[in-house]
């Protein structure tokens, strides 16, 4: 089994939703054995058009699928959200990245493990940090444009 970690992210319709949705998908996903979830975080848009903030979340699986297996979940789960793929880093109903997966490089046309803006990015970095502090160490500063908010995501 290798341990990997899953980013969620929706800014579009009832946000909450479409994150419990994946992650009810995954833990309903014989290949996946959930491991722990994050808080969910509130955080700015970055990068792309003006747009609603988002929610996001980290979790962490084991898992023997590959990869490669691994995208083609979150692919699926996205497709079932009825994501639109309409402009780069623009407003979406569900995003599910592959942040890392055991210690494996992947570098492939269609992914990169590590995610390779992953260090960049306070919305992947503040809820990896609570589910993995040896990951990503906090800022002295705390993390700008990312707020805890008092909901949650529910493991059945």
């Amino acid at each position: 089994m290798t341990r990997a970690y899953l980013a969620l992210g929706s800014n579009i319709g009832d946000r909450l939703a479409h994150l419990q949705m994946a992650l009810d998908a995954l833990a309903d996903d014989i290949r996946v054995d959930l491991i722990a979830i994050s808080s969910v975080y509130e955080t700015d848009p970055v990068g792309g058009p003006v747009q609603d903030d988002f929610l996001n979340a980290v979790l962490s699986i084991e898992t023997e699928a590959s990869p490669h297996e691994i995208l083609a979940i979150a692919q699926s789960l996205e497709v079932r959200a009825r994501r639109e793929r309409k402009e780069h880093w623009g407003p979406r109903t569900l995003d599910v990245d592959l942040l890392l997966y055991g210690d494996e490089l992947v570098s492939t046309p269609d992914l990169e493990v590590p995610h390779p803006r992953m260090w960049e990015r306070a919305f992947v970095l503040a809820p990896l940090s609570e589910i993995a502090p040896e990951l990503a160490d906090t800022p002295a500063g705390g993390w700008t444009g990312v707020r805890r908010i008092p909901v949650a995501l529910v493991f059945k």
